[in-house]
């Protein structure tokens, strides 16, 4: 097993670092971004090396990588950069906490995040390049496409397909046997039962603030205490 270098700066390379350290049996070496924006010589204890010259310090036949980038641009910056890390010959490897509910033989592919109390049921099949955040369920029989990013609390229903580079916000739901096409933004709190075609947006309106301040509401329940 090679050490791991990640490529980030920001809290999700943080947040990968402390999954790597304390959830798996892998090893962080270094990190790594496009030198214009290197701003410190060090991150988390561990060197800071310019993408540029990382295969040159840190060569793919002693070390693998993480692209921990967001979700910008419906994932496509981390994809670009995934394809970059393999072209100059690097491993991709998956992040899988070992308190993550996930079958033995889960089909699943590379540069992928699962976090702590996920539940992936059996035969799911997960792409590259896919993040899933604590909390978030994936259904029985279902298929996540590459680039995705799946929020805490997401919920998949079983029989779902789920196309490139989409979106789940919190607590978002998808019911049983819906295809989601490619490039879809499905937003917080919502409920998709029916296909979505591609780069459809889903949203739910937020909860409308209450007449009564937080001192006049609390007046309303004095009677209870």
């Amino acid at each position: 097993m090679k050490p791991v270098i990640i490529f980030g700066l920001g809290n999700i390379a943080e947040v990968i670092h402390y999954c790597i350290t304390n959830e798996t049996d892998l090893k962080t070496a270094a990190f790594t971004v496009d030198k214009e924006f290197i701003k410190e010589e060090e991150f988390l204890g561990f060197k800071v090396i310019p993408f540029e010259s990382i295969k040159e310090k840190y060569p793919p036949a002693d070390y693998d990588m993480f692209v921990a980038l967001g979700y910008h641009q419906l994932n496509k910056v981390r994809e670009e950069k995934v394809y970059e890390a393999k072209v100059k010959g690097y491993n991709m490897i998956s992040v899988i906490s070992k308190n993550s509910g996930i079958p033995a033989n889960l089909d699943i592919g590379e540069n992928c995040f699962i976090m702590n109390n996920v539940c992936v049921h059996p035969k799911v099949k997960i792409g590259n390049n896919v993040f899933i955040w604590s909390g978030a369920v994936v259904g029985h029989h279902s298929d996540i496409g590459d680039n995705c990013w799946l929020t805490s609390g997401a919920n998949i229903a079983g029989c779902v397909k789920i196309g490139k580079n989409c979106f789940f916000a919190i607590n978002s739901t998808v019911g049983d046997n819906v295809s989601i096409g490619n490039d879809c933004f499905i937003g917080a709190n919502t409920l998709v039962t029916k296909n979505l075609a591609d780069e459809k947006v889903v949203i739910q309106e937020s909860t409308k603030e209450f007449r009564l301040n937080s001192k006049q509401f609390l007046k309303m329940f004095k009677s209870f205490y």
